[in-house]
């Protein structure tokens, strides 16, 4: 049975955290396995005091639906302590809001794709309690998709946004406690850093394998086979295409209507991609890209996770659908994008300009993926030297 940081504290908390006052860093995923959630286990606590709550992007509930909506604290009706937005006015929590506090716990659900914003949160939180001399408790979880193989260009630092902030693969196998040790060894080694193990999670293996709840830790994220697919479709974002927001299986569902999805289907099938068959499924977005409007696309079904690689999977895709709509039909978006105003989405989100450049280019998608391959084995030195799980 996997034990996730919170568990382990729940019951008893390490004496650094006694008679401190608590702000926690957490949002709906942030539960044991019987659903208690971390807010109201601290609140109900003699033996230390909670006295704020942090929330990242989408909120403490998820109740934002969609990326760059922002959200703004409140008093909590209930606790009567402030809950401070972390996606709103402020990214990275002020002077003031740490005044509130002695100690920050976070407890976050990551998804194993690089630019997943809440351990980028994550970070500027750990600058800002590196600043003012506050310890940093993180309350480690799995990655839902460890069994997936590193894949993605590595970020490199002239794109850090708020979509990326290390120097590490798109699809990264590691959890938020190892990101924050990452983070910690690379960017602020003075930060008072503690994190509390999981125990008994194996990296090769689905969350479906941990025996802990599935609570989607943002709107457009229902299900783990979302999550498998996602560190390669969220690219779409980037993209005049449809990821499948507006319906009800996000990132699994892609399209527009100028697609020919009988042309692309049989294209994609004549590349042989290992672990996924692709099915036509056309698609009326409710809101988002192409709202109301009809989307020709197709489902990706994920048939061999072992064998499944998500980002290269998705390079296949858009190359794809350029030979099938011809030059100029599949459009880069312009910026801006989750808060950057001047580098290309598409590069921030997949970690620098090669991917977009192979593809306008017409270029060789393997080179481009041997790129990747050789970028991962450089990175993987120093992840083998820092991983806390095995395999």
């Amino acid at each position: 049975m996997v034990l996730t940081g919170l568990e382990i504290i729940k019951d008893k908390i390490p004496p650094h955290l006694k008679s401190k006052r608590i702000g926690i860093l957490c949002h709906s995923s942030s539960v044991t396995r019987d659903y208690s959630h971390i807010t109201d286990i601290f609140f109900g606590r003699k033996d230390c005091r909670l006295s704020a709550v942090f929330g990242p992007q989408h909120g403490l509930s998820g109740q934002t639906q969609d990326n760059m909506i922002e959200w703004e604290g409140h008093l909590h009706p209930v606790y009567n302590i402030p809950v401070f937005s972390l996606y709103g006015k402020n990214r990275k929590p002020t002077d003031a809001m740490l005044n509130e506090i002695d100690v920050l716990l976070v407890d976050v659900q990551d998804v194993g794709a690089r630019l997943y914003t809440y351990i980028w949160t994550v970070k500027l939180c750990m600058e800002a309690c590196t600043e003012k001399g506050i310890p940093v408790w993180i309350l480690d979880r799995p990655n839902p998709v460890g069994k997936l193989p590193f894949d993605g260009p590595v970020l490199k630092p002239e794109y850090f946004t708020f979509v990326g902030g290390a120097s590490i693969p798109l699809c990264h196998r590691m959890t938020a406690g190892e990101m924050a040790l990452w983070i910690k060894d690379r960017y602020y080694p003075d930060c008072d850093l503690n994190i509390v193990w999981m125990k008994n999670w194996n990296r090769n293996s689905f969350y479906t394998e941990t025996g802990l709840p599935w609570i989607i830790p943002s709107p457009n994220m229902p299900t783990l086979n979302t999550a498998i697919v996602y560190p390669g479709t969220v690219l779409i974002e980037a993209l005049n295409l449809s990821e499948g927001r507006g319906t009800t299986i996000p990132f699994e569902l892609f399209g527009a209507p100028f697609i020919n999805p009988v042309r692309l289907r049989n294209n994609l099938e004549s590349r042989r991609i290992p672990g996924v068959v692709f099915r036509i499924h056309n698609f009326i977005p409710t809101f988002n890209k192409f709202s109301g409007k009809l989307c020709f696309g197709l489902q990706i079904h994920v048939t061999d996770p072992v064998n499944f690689y998500p980002v290269g999977t998705t390079l296949e895709v858009f190359d794809a659908i350029i030979e099938t709509t011809g030059p100029g039909i599949l459009e880069f978006k312009q910026p801006p994008y989750e808060y950057e105003y001047n580098l290309m989405p598409f590069d921030i989100l997949s970690g620098d300009s090669g991917m977009r450049t192979v593809l306008l280019n017409r270029g060789s998608l393997k080179t481009e993926k041997e790129r990747w391959k050789s970028e991962i084995n450089e990175f993987g030195k120093e992840f083998k030297r820092m991983a806390a799980y095995p395999e």
